[in-house]
């Protein structure tokens, strides 16, 4: 197997990873705010400046997704700013939690794997995308 096989492959998982996580992203988050009181009341105590960030970032993820689906460099400043824009708001959420707001327990592991899910992407991106110099 050739490292240009091997790249499009990770490349292609990448992409359908994103825009998978991104329609699930938007679909759970839009019913979390959109969804009326039962859906309010199954998010538990979630954060609503973390909810609200979700949602939107799923869209983000869909773009990305494509972008790096059709190795659009674009796509890796895009995966980027996702990682890096996710990490904040966690941090942000983490002041939250320190402050002693509520918050539910899952939403740490979400946006963990959040972070490690776009911190991959990114590399993969960069390593198979950027440094290819393909447009």
């Amino acid at each position: 197997m050739t490292q240009t096989n091997s790249g499009n492959r990770a490349l292609k998982a990448a992409a359908a990873v994103a825009i998978a996580f991104g329609a699930l992203t938007v679909l759970s988050g839009g019913r979390a705010l959109f969804g009326g009181i039962e859906a309010g009341a199954a998010v538990g105590d979630a954060v609503p400046f973390v909810l609200w960030f979700n949602f939107l970032a799923g869209f983000a993820y869909i773009i990305a997704g494509i972008g790096v689906f059709l190795r659009h460099r674009p796509a890796v400043w895009i995966s980027l700013g996702i990682a890096v824009s996710t990490l904040l708001v966690f941090i942000a959420f983490g002041i939250h939690i320190m402050q002693g707001g509520a918050y539910e327990m899952r939403t740490v592991g979400a946006m963990i794997l959040r972070i490690a899910v776009w911190a991959v992407i990114t590399a993969l991106a960069w390593k198979h995308i950027w440094r290819s110099g393909r447009l």
